[in-house]
Parts: C-alpha cells; sequence; structure tokens
C-alpha cells in the first residue's frame, strides 16, 4: 500500500506497473480539492506522449497497480 499526503499529490511521479496504452510514467497534473479537503478529482498526464487520463486518486494507493516514483 502505497502512503502519502493528498495535499502534496500534485506533480508527484508514479509508474504504472501494467503500462496503459502503452505508457508506464506519469505525473500527477491536475487535482482539485472540495471546500471540506477531500480531493474531488485527479488527473494523471503521461510523461511522453502527453496524454491526460482522470483517475480516481485512491487507486494510487494499491502498489499492485502504482509504483511511487518512476522506476
Amino acid at each position: 500500500m502505497n502512503r502519502f499526503n493528498p495535499a502534496k499529490l500534485r506533480n508527484s511521479k508514479w509508474t504504472a506497473v501494467n503500462a496503459m496504452k502503452r505508457e508506464k510514467h506519469f505525473l500527477v497534473s491536475d487535482i482539485e480539492f472540495e471546500e471540506d479537503g477531500s480531493v474531488m478529482s485527479c488527473q494523471l498526464e503521461a510523461v511522453i506522449s502527453k496524454n491526460a487520463y482522470a483517475i480516481d486518486w485512491t487507486e494510487l494507493k494499491d502498489s499492485d497497480k502504482w509504483l511511487q516514483g518512476w522506476k
């Protein structure tokens, strides 16, 4: 299980364990918070192709799917 603070998620680096559309390395390019501080939406940007993907930010906690940093 990956542990992180959602407030420090912007611009963090992630590696997909299983490539998504032949892309493995991503940056959190945008994250929006609700007034109470909970995460409303999260967007990943592929490093090479610059494609953007909206994901559920809680998926990043699953170490079977995502690794922190670029590996």
